[in-house]
């Protein structure tokens, strides 16, 4: 295999050659060899001695601004360097690299600054033509890096690239390439961009910017601030590529909605930002390396002339404009075919089709070709028919601009332009081998066929044009697929006796079926007489004069927002208003008033009908304001506690320098500005607290007002997630489940609940819920917590049964000295208290359960189950539990349960009292000790209701309320009948007043709820 770059001094007469040896067996490059022919081509020399013996090198550059210098990498699988030349590749200097070159980019203007690109996504530069290289930046995308581009960026070492924030974002920065610290960058686009969507080229610089709905599309004019792309409004854009900016006008291809393998075709205005329609449903077909290519091609060296492959149904058919897609035609087929027969070819119904695949090997023509110094000539690959065909293909030509075809070849073939375009020559499709080429002087009208080998050659590529002094053609291939690379030297000089003279020149007038204006005006070119052998100079003109046109229709076009109906007239769309106007037309400026056309850009017609088209100047009227909106600046509905959000205010219609903008944040805050003009670069502001907020834009003139709003969800991450369920449950009566989410969270947090073995999970906005279990037994539960893209979650079991006893446990006080008060500590010990209460009982170990409580002094409860395994009666079983609990009680009274923490630790286990209800069932209930028990909450609640409405004159009531806050995360829910938690309910948004009040009364009733476990002495803290 071998790797053929070519490069010329500025004398054409040297040739580099880079081949490499590529073993199949092992899958990689073993060795490579450079050439060098100082005689263009008729010797060369094995140069390997001047850059190592042993040295592999992977690619070959050229400096585009100085053919005599010459860079060259190794194969970074051998080593990393960099060879360097600067005489025309007779000698080299080496230099080791700390990194691995993938691509190299050199400056426009300046020979010896290059940027380089990494292995490993950094970006270096050099400025000595790569001895020294110095880090520009880190994590840069592939291919979206370009140096400045001249009288637009005011630094000539500028370097525009896309790089990758820490978090994973995607920036657009600009610095200098050998200052670019953190203080020496610039971000010119105020936000993320997404990724590979970075474009610097000529006039224009695009972005894409990352949304969770419809792609938003920037572009910067000449440096200027970056504004929207403005495509139809239902154009709903799935991809976008620039397919040129050249002529001051961006061509873009765009993949609409409905689309999977053709493309939309539009044109902007001068400045990028307006689009409208050219062509829909061009045809792209995949490359070898699987990227999408479109199927249009600009003609060279006629301005406003492009040919497109549109799909209708289910044809393709080939179509030809002369005004940048204001007008298409069908090509019109040879009258005759090669051998002279009559075609029979009538529009629309039978026309001639192209294949217009440039190729991707550089030394190969593809399947059109056409030329700047030869304007009018096209030479592609067609078919005569109703539609575009791969089979029964054959060569084409057209002489005067794709007015008039005719068929050169009936096979397909590479035609290559020589002699400035003076002559052609063909050769066969590399996958036939040949021997032979054919010439012609004439513009394809007559060939004559040559020999250039006595085997026949699978041509690989072909290197031609050397240059206006030497007319030499390279030939590159191989005899079979085993054989070594061939090289031929052709040189077609001697076929001409002479240099062409005036003489030799006839005119040739540009047309579009016969109309002499093209692009509004009249151009004359001076083209060889066909069949005069003679050589073009360096001098030839192509253009021998230009005079404008009266303007006419065809030299405008749609403008935005119009479309063209059946009677050719641009008409607004149905989406648009074409008596919107712009924000900044204030009362006393004037302002111009679409006519529904615009001038076709690049068009130099005159007077005629320019008048009666272009648009009009009015003056600007008193409005109220129309099309109020507000976004982020991210088009995001959610931010991070503590971070800037950046609003962004739109207004449809209004004047923007009379019409007062206010803005209320949702959190107590609001500002105001006299006009919309301070709202340009956004109005910033940072929440101090988690949670729904609803901002609210107000504008305002003397004429009227317009209001709207934005709900925005302020979230921080959730660190720590707890599941509070009861230990043991009682079937058919319902429980509370609590998720406690530290830090705490304000709306912001979505519960969802995972209980039993349900395939779906109730969903919630609280961080509770009701729930019965229907099932005795072992029963999992699980709450997973979401919350600024993050999910936590937790799991608890709880043991269902018809009925249970329970007894309240404390222990000595050495035990609180080694309470963290986690919830592992807490699982470890109550399975070595379950472990000592049994030495002192003969009891089966599952009917017995252990929950050490949170919170210091340390407690716990210890739960008795029936045996479900034995036939006896409900009441039998009930006098077990009782008489269980007596030998346990007595057990604890004296002392006899105890365990050892830990060396010289040990610890007892005291009984503090039965529990309220020592034996419960499902069946109705209300004890004298149960009302007491109501009884009791319902004053402590009066009494904490009183505090609450006097707090501020007790000072320690908001820390009381912190400090139960934090015991009450692990707290045993209650078994009482509670009010169920409806699934995704969204109540109204309260005010700010109200959540606050909210907030205080939450945090009495958790301290209420809490207050029981500060003591031993008030045991029925937890509920059954």
């Amino acid at each position: 295999m071998a790797h053929l770059p070519r490069w010329l001094t500025g004398y054409e007469t040297v040739i580099l050659i880079l081949t490499k040896l590529y073993d199949f067996h092992i899958g990689s490059v073993t060795e490579s060899t450079l050439w060098r022919s100082t005689d263009y081509g008729s010797t060369y020399e094995r140069m390997n001695d001047k850059v190592g013996s042993k040295t592999v090198l992977s690619y070959l550059y050229i400096c585009p601004t100085n053919k005599r210098k010459i860079m060259v990498l190794t194969d970074p699988e051998f080593e990393s360097s960099v060879l360097v030349s600067s005489d025309e590749g007779a000698s080299f200097q080496k230099y080791r690299l700390s990194f691995y070159i993938l691509s190299l980019l050199f400056h426009p203007t300046q020979e010896d600054w290059a940027l380089a690109y990494s292995h490993d996504q950094k970006l270096y530069s050099s400025m000595d033509f790569g001895r020294k290289w110095q880090l520009v930046h880190e994590h840069v995308t592939p291919s979206r890096f370009y140096w400045s581009v001249s009288g637009l960026d005011k630094e000539l070492d500028l370097v525009h690239m896309e790089a990758h924030t820490p978090d994973g974002n995607v920036q657009y920065v600009t610095c200098r390439a050998q200052m670019c610290t953190e203080s020496n960058r610039n971000y010119p686009f105020p936000g993320y961009v997404d990724i590979s969507s970075l474009v610097v080229q000529d006039d224009y610089m695009f972005i894409q910017v990352p949304t969770s709905g419809r792609a938003k599309y920037y572009v910067s004019y000449k440096r200027d601030p970056f504004l929207q792309i403005k495509l139809p409004k239902y154009s709903l854009p799935k991809d976008l590529h620039i397919v040129s900016t050249d002529e001051k006008q961006v061509f873009a291809a765009v993949q609409e909605w409905n689309q999977n393998d053709t493309y939309n075709l539009y044109l902007s205005d001068t400045r990028g930002i307006y689009f409208t329609l050219a062509m829909e449903n061009v045809k792209t077909t995949r490359g070898i390396g699987g990227n999408q290519m479109l199927d249009l091609y600009e003609v060279a060296g006629v301005t406003g002339m492009l040919i497109a492959n549109r799909r209708h149904d289910s044809q393709v058919r080939t179509y030809i404009t002369y005004n940048k897609g204001r007008e298409w035609r069908l090509l019109q087929a040879p009258s005759t075919d090669i051998a002279g027969n009559d075609i029979h070819c009538i529009l629309p119904f039978c026309s001639l089709h192209l294949q217009l695949q440039t190729s991707e090997n550089p030394y190969l023509s593809g399947t059109i070709s056409t030329k700047g110094s030869a304007p009018g000539i096209i030479v592609a690959t067609g078919n005569i028919g109703a539609e575009l065909s791969y089979n029964n293909v054959g060569m084409f030509i057209s002489s005067d601009a794709g007015n008039s075809w005719r068929q050169i070849f009936e096979e397909e073939h590479n035609v290559w332009f020589l002699d400035k375009g003076g002559a052609l020559v063909a050769v066969k499709q590399p996958s036939v081998p040949t021997r032979h080429l054919w010439i012609s002087f004439d513009e394809g009208r007559q060939w004559t066929r040559h020999s250039f080998s006595m085997v026949p050659l699978f041509v690989d590529g072909v290197l031609v044009e050397a240059g206006a002094e030497n007319q030499i053609m390279t030939f590159f291939g191989h005899f079979s697929h085993r054989s070594e690379w061939q090289l031929i030297k052709i040189d077609y000089k001697s076929v001409f006796s002479r240099r062409c003279t005036e003489e030799d020149y006839q005119t040739w007038h540009l047309n579009n079926q016969g109309e002499p204006c093209v692009m509004g005006q009249k151009q004359i070119y001076m083209k060889r007489r066909p069949g005069n052998y003679c050589m073009l100079g360096r001098d030839y003109s192509r253009v021998l004069s230009t005079e404008s046109c009266i303007c006419k229709a065809h030299d405008f076009e749609c403008d935005y927002g119009y479309e063209r109906r059946g009677d050719g007239n641009c008409r607004p769309a149905f989406w648009f208003n074409p008596y919107t106007l712009s924000k900044s037309c204030s009362q006393g400026q004037n302002y111009f008033n679409s006519t529904g056309y615009r001038k076709v850009v690049s068009n130099n017609c005159t007077k005629g009908v320019k008048e009666m088209y272009t648009p009009r100047r009015q003056q600007c009227p008193s409005r109220a304001p129309r099309g109020l909106s507000l976004t982020t600046k991210d088009d995001k509905l959610t931010a991070h506690l503590g971070t800037n959000v950046s609003f962004k205010v739109h207004l449809d219609e209004g004047d923007s320098m009379r019409t007062n903008i206010q803005l209320d944040f949702g959190d107590g805050t609001a500002v105001s500005y006299s006009n919309l003009s301070w709202t340009e670069e956004g109005i910033r502001h940072m929440y101090k607290a988690a949670g729904i907020f609803r901002v609210t834009a107000l504008a305002e003139n003397s004429l009227g007002f317009d209001t709207t709003t934005l709900y925005l969800h302020v979230t921080s991450p959730v660190e720590h997630v707890q599941l509070l369920a009861p230990y043991v449950a009682i079937r058919h009566q319902e429980v509370n489940i609590t998720a406690v989410v530290w830090p705490g969270h304000s709306r912001t947090v979505t519960y969802f609940w995972w209980l039993d073995n349900n395939t779906e999970p109730v969903i919630t906005l609280e961080g509770s819920i009701s729930y019965t279990f229907l099932t005795e037994g072992m029963h999992t539960v699980t709450v997973q917590v979401s919350s600024s893209n993050a999910i936590l979650q937790d799991t608890r079991t709880v043991a269902v049964q018809e009925f249970f006893k329970s007894l309240l446990l404390s222990f000595s006080p050495n035990l609180d000295e080694f309470n963290p008060d986690i919830p592992e500590w807490r699982l470890d010990v109550g399975r070595v208290i379950k472990k000592s209460i049994l030495q002192v009982l003969d009891f089966p170990e599952e009917q017995l359960l252990v929950a050490v409580v949170p919170g210091v002094p340390t407690a716990a409860e210890l739960f008795l189950l029936p045996n479900r395994n034995q036939s006896h009666s409900k009441k039998n079983h009930e006098e077990e539990l009782e008489r269980v609990s007596k030998i346990i009680v007595s057990a604890l009274n004296q002392n006899l349960v105890e365990f050892e923490l830990k060396p010289g630790i040990r610890v007892i286990v005291y009984f503090t009292q039965l529990t309220l209800a020592p034996l419960v069932d499902s069946s109705p209930r209300h004890s004298s000790s149960a009302m007491l028990m109501l009884l009791s909450v319902v004053l402590l609640g009066l009494a904490v209701f009183l505090i609450y409405k006097f707090k501020r004159k007790i000072p320690w009531i908001n820390i009381y309320a912190e400090v139960n806050q934090e015991k009450e995360q692990e707290m045993i829910g209650s078994a009482g009948q509670g009010d169920s938690t409806p699934k995704i309910t969204l109540s109204e948004f309260t005010t700010s007043k109200e959540l606050m009040e909210k907030e205080l009364d939450a945090r009495i009733k958790r301290g209420v709820g809490n207050s029981c476990e500060n003591t031993r002495e008030i045991p029925n803290c937890t509920s059954v």
